[in-house]
């Protein structure tokens, strides 16, 4: 079941808003994903709400990782 052309057309204005909004962050993932990751690599995130302390976490790819990835990747195309 695909999706309905309107639907379509509304994703693709919230991804370009997202992007015009948030232009470094989009450098980053385009960094991110220009190449494959590897096993060992660290991602880490941090959220700081206003007024609160951040909170960080962070995980090290593992071969599954990888492989749930590709996986999600074959699904989206």
């Amino acid at each position: 079941m695909g999706m309905n052309p309107a639907s379509i057309l509304k994703l693709m204005g919230a991804k370009k808003k997202f992007e015009e909004t948030h232009p470094k962050f989009m450098a980053f993932l385009q960094i991110v994903f220009s190449r494959p990751l590897e096993e060992g690599t660290i991602i880490e995130v941090t959220l700081t709400r206003p007024g609160e302390d951040p909170i960080t976490a962070n995980l090290k790819v593992q071969q599954s990782d990888i492989e749930i990835a590709e996986e999600l990747k074959n699904l989206a195309n």
